[in-house]
């Protein structure tokens, strides 16, 4: 075997393993019995588990973003919102690992990031799409990035819910959302108000 070789197994081990058992129940001595290799070798490619974890969670991370933004090809914002649920919930069924992974709190600080800050990654490609709606809507184009986060959000965790259940089925799934977004924004007040007793 070549070293990179190596280090794509010694990775394919380390994404199923944190998957299954988390970080902290995932031992360098697991890591390299399962790839029939002494500790040191686990070392050599990544410096420990720390090093192989970071690794696992930053191709995560941009595998989703890539399939995410990638997906968002369409001119009608309707369809947008389609892909973009579609895109999230593709990388769930075929990536469920890597899906289990980010959404774990990364116990390394000097981890390439987390779930929450890939979620805003995503939103931020939303905000722009939104920004021109809202515009052309005649609504404040200032609030799109609140609203972004708001129905990234949504999808998202909606996204942690379906990993687990995996009903209803995918399409019906997506068109929920779409729907719960889609009406929401058709309805949307130009001036927001509250209706109780608090307004602070």
């Amino acid at each position: 075997m070549t070293g990179a070789e190596r280090r794509q197994q010694l990775l394919e081990i380390g994404r199923t393993l944190f998957a299954a058992k988390g970080f902290e129940g995932t031992s360098v001595e697991e890591i390299a019995a399962k790839a029939g290799v002494s500790k040191p070798v686990v070392y050599e490619h990544f410096g420990g588990k720390e090093g192989l974890y970071a690794v696992v969670v930053d191709r995560e991370m941009r595998r989703l973003l890539e399939m995410v933004t990638s997906s968002l090809t369409a001119g009608h914002p309707r369809e947008l919102l389609e892909q973009a649920a579609f895109a999230l919930l593709d990388y769930i069924e075929e990536y469920t690992d890597g899906f289990r992974i980010l959404v774990r709190d990364s116990p390394i600080p000097q981890s390439t990031g987390s779930f929450a800050s890939l979620i805003s990654d995503i939103a931020t490609q939303v905000e722009d799409i939104l920004g021109r709606e809202f515009k052309n809507r005649g609504f404040d184009p200032k609030l799109a990035p609140l609203y972004a986060q708001a129905l990234v959000g949504m999808v998202a965790l909606t996204g942690q819910w379906w990993l687990d259940v995996r009903r209803p089925k995918k399409a019906e799934v997506a068109a929920h959302l779409v729907n719960l977004c889609w009406h929401g924004l058709e309805r949307l007040e130009a001036k927001p108000h509250l209706i109780g007793r608090r307004k602070s």
